[in-house]
C-alpha cells in the first residue's frame, strides 16, 4: 500500500450525474463523525505521530482538513455567485507548520461539525446546472463544481484512512 493514498488518487471519468453528486454529498456529510470516531481514544504522544515517514502527524491531519475544507466551502460560494473566479492556492504544507496546528484536535472537530452543516446544505440544493460552473485555480486549471464536489468526498476519506491506516499498523485499537 502507498502510505501516501491508501485509497488511491482521486480519479472519475463517468458522467457527473446528480446521483453520483448525491453519493459524494453524502461522503461529504459522513466526514465528521468518521474523523471523530477515526481519532477516538488517541492520546497526544499517538496524536503526534506522523500517518507516515515524513508526513503529517495525525494532529496536524485534522487541523488540514478543517484548513482545506474551509477552502472548498468557499471555492464553492464563489463559483455559485461569480462567474468563473480565479480563487487562491494556499501553501497547505505551510498552513501544518502554524501553532494552530498544535491545538487540541476538538477545535477542529467542532469546526468541522458546523461547517459540514452548512456545505452539506449548500451542496444538497444545487441544481444540475450548478455542476458545471467553475472556478479557476492557478495551479490546476478550471475546475468544474461536480467534480470538486468529488474531489473533496475522497479527500475526507483520504484523510481519515491515514489515521485509521496508522492505527491498524500500530494496534492502536
Amino acid at each position: 500500500m502507498d502510505l501516501r493514498y491508501p485509497i488511491g488518487e482521486f480519479e472519475f471519468r463517468d458522467d457527473v450525474t446528480m446521483e453520483v453528486v448525491q453519493t459524494w454529498i453524502s461522503e461529504i456529510d459522513m466526514v465528521p463523525v468518521k474523523l471523530r470516531e477515526a481519532v477516538d481514544g488517541l492520546n497526544d504522544q499517538q496524536l503526534d505521530t506522523p500517518y507516515r515517514q515524513g508526513g503529517w502527524t495525525i494532529r496536524q491531519v485534522v487541523h488540514h482538513m478543517a484548513d482545506s475544507h474551509i477552502n472548498a466551502y468557499t471555492r464553492v460560494k464563489l463559483a455559485l455567485t461569480e462567474n468563473k473566479p480565479t480563487i487562491r492556492p494556499y501553501e497547505e504544507a505551510k498552513w501544518a507548520e502554524l501553532p494552530d496546528s498544535e491545538m487540541a484536535i476538538d477545535v477542529s472537530l467542532t469546526l468541522l461539525f458546523a461547517l459540514h452543516q452548512r456545505w452539506v446544505t449548500l451542496l444538497q440544493s444545487l441544481e444540475p446546472s450548478d455542476l458545471e460552473k467553475t472556478f479557476y485555480h492557478p495551479e490546476s486549471g478550471e475546475m468544474k463544481l461536480g467534480i470538486n464536489i468529488g474531489n473533496y468526498s475522497w479527500h475526507g476519506r483520504h484523510h481519515i484512512s491515514h489515521i485509521t491506516t496508522l492505527r491498524e499498523r500500530n494496534g492502536w485499537y
